[in-house]
Parts: C-alpha cells; structure tokens; sequence
C-alpha cells in the first residue's frame, strides 16, 4: 500500500499487529529514507541514529515502547538507504540538523519528541535548542546532546577536514568499491564497532549493504568517515543546552561513550554538560552494557523512555505545562 502526502511517500509492510512502513521524503539531492511504526494519530517520535549506523539501530526497541506513539526514525544523509549528498560537498554536523528539519516539514509537525542515539542525540540536541517550541521532549541514548571541542583545537580540524576532503576526492577518481561476500561484510563492520553483537550488526546491515555482482557494497557515503569541520566550544554549547525548553532523559552505557571514545581530558566537557542538565531537573540515568545497549538489550532501556515518554504524555493531555521526568 502506498500513501502520499506532501510527497512524503509510506510503503507498508510486515503483519497487521506490528506493520512498519518505509519513509521517502524528497530532498534537493534525492530522498531521505525512514521506517515508521505506530498509528497514524500517535503521539509523534522522531528518532535519530548514530555515526555510520541507521534508521535500523531502533528496530529492537521500538516495539518495547508504547503503542500509541507514532516513531519515524530515518536514516540521515549518506547513511542506510537515504540518498549521498552532492559530490564536492561535506558532511558538516549542521546538514544533518537540515535534514532532521526537512523531515519534520515534510511530515508537518509542529511539535514531537526526539529519541537520539550517539550523534543522532548530538543533532536532536541542537536541533531542540534552535527550535524550542517544536520539541516537548528529548530522549539522548549514550548521549550528551553537544560535543565541544577545544577552540585551540579548532583550525587545526578545520584545516585537516578540508584536507581529507581533497585527497578523498582524490583517491575516488581511480578507486573501485570494494566488493564483500555477506559474511565479510558483518565482520568488517564488527571489525570496526566492537560495541555490536553479531545480530545487531545483522540488524544494521539490513540497510547499511547494497547488493552488486559478486557480492554486497556498503551503501553509506564513506565522506562521513572525514573530519567534521563545524565545531562548537564548551561555552557554546552550554548557551545551546540553555535554550532547551523541553524535559531531558539521558541514558548513559556504563561502558559507552565516555569510555569508548572521550580522551580523559576532554571529561571534563561532559561533567560540564551532565551538571547543566541536572541542574535544569533534567534525569541522568546509567544503565549496564556498552555504547549499543538500546540495540544488543533493548530490555534495560526501554523501561526508562517508555515512562519518560508517558509521563511526558500525561502531562501534556492534562495540559500541564510543567514536565516532570521519571523518578528512577
């Protein structure tokens, strides 16, 4: 069954107890790509992936939620089965906010929930930041909504990202994709996130390979493997975090992303941040397991955003404007 609206375009699939459809929104270089569970009139959830994964890290714990929300989660740019941007163009962390915001118009809400995983949290954080009244509640999985950097650091990234650009373009003139068997394919891409379980990365692969004579492609843009030249400080993002108007859930791994990937000084950002957000009243939760928990063991997280989500819920049917997160 396909249904139009506005050119967003839904193809349904799966059983009538639990039916996904397939998202395609139209944008200037071709289409963003999503899947949506839940009814047509459900509360609506706009989840958003993390580096290099897509729309298919939610597949575990979407079902585990609440029924009566309508979640989206798409794949941004250049990841799963959504378009590349144009050749010559970077992958700058405000394009990905674009994306999330084209989505949003396409579907015309005017108010939802965000759930974030890893940078999906980063670009649902800013974007709850630039539009306040559009976000009644923000979900960051092994997030912590902003990633700062050293201004001192600043031109040094800038200048090595513009490099990676050119010699990139450099190499694909002459470069052929290399071609996997299937079973390659997972184990490169456990290879390289050891935070993954063989079945998640079944999971991811499910959008993440395209298939060509002799084997599978990953279907990703690999320009997003190059520095991320748009960078903000501290300071920055802590004025950001301020603009922030909806309740705030941070669930963190406790062998997740401050161990796996934050250098020792660099904690010193996300002490800074965690401290902004419980000093609003927002909730910091840590759970067991590693950077991919709400994926490997949906079952620790869901409890959490599922009473985060109702509670957000009840509040807002009986017209309260005072959210008050979970006691957990």
């Amino acid at each position: 069954m396909i249904q139009a609206l506005k050119g967003v375009r839904h193809v349904t699939s799966g059983t009538m107890k639990q039916a996904v459809t397939e998202l395609c929104v139209p944008v200037p270089w071709g289409e963003i790509r999503g899947k949506i569970w839940g009814p047509d009139h459900g509360r609506p959830v706009l989840c958003l992936h993390g580096w290099a994964d897509n729309c298919g890290t939610f597949n575990t714990l979407l079902p585990l939620l609440p029924k009566d929300f309508r979640y989206v989660a798409i794949d941004l740019a250049g990841h799963g089965c959504s378009s590349h941007r144009p050749p010559g163009v970077l992958n700058a962390f405000p394009s990905y906010v674009m994306d999330m915001r084209r989505v949003v118009d396409a579907l015309q809400w005017s108010k939802f929930s965000i759930i974030g995983h890893s940078m999906g949290g980063n670009v649902g954080g800013m974007f709850s930041a630039l539009y306040p009244e559009m976000v009644d509640a923000l979900v960051l999985l092994d997030s912590y909504g902003f990633l700062p950097t050293d201004p001192k650091e600043m031109p040094r990234i800038l200048r090595q990202g513009l490099d990676e650009m050119i010699q990139f373009e450099k190499k694909m003139e002459e470069k052929k994709m290399r071609v996997y068997t299937y079973e390659k394919a997972v184990e490169r891409l456990l290879a390289g996130n050891p935070s993954l379980t063989e079945q998640s990365a079944k999971i991811l692969l499910e959008r993440g390979l395209v298939k060509v004579e002799g084997g599978v492609l990953f279907s990703r843009d690999f320009r997003i493997n190059l520095r991320n030249v748009v960078r903000i400080s501290l300071e920055q993002s802590l004025e950001l975090q301020s603009s922030i108007e909806a309740p705030v859930l941070l669930v963190l791994a406790e062998s997740g992303f401050e161990k796996m990937f934050v250098e020792s000084d660099q904690k010193k950002y996300t002490s800074a941040l965690l401290q902004a957000f419980r000093d609003r009243h927002n909730t910091v939760v840590q759970v067991p397991g590693n950077h991919h928990v709400h994926l490997n063991n949906p079952e620790v997280v869901a409890p959490l955003v599922s009473e985060f989500l109702q509670n957000k819920a009840l509040s807002a049917s009986t017209g309260s404007d005072n959210v008050h997160p979970p006691k957990l």
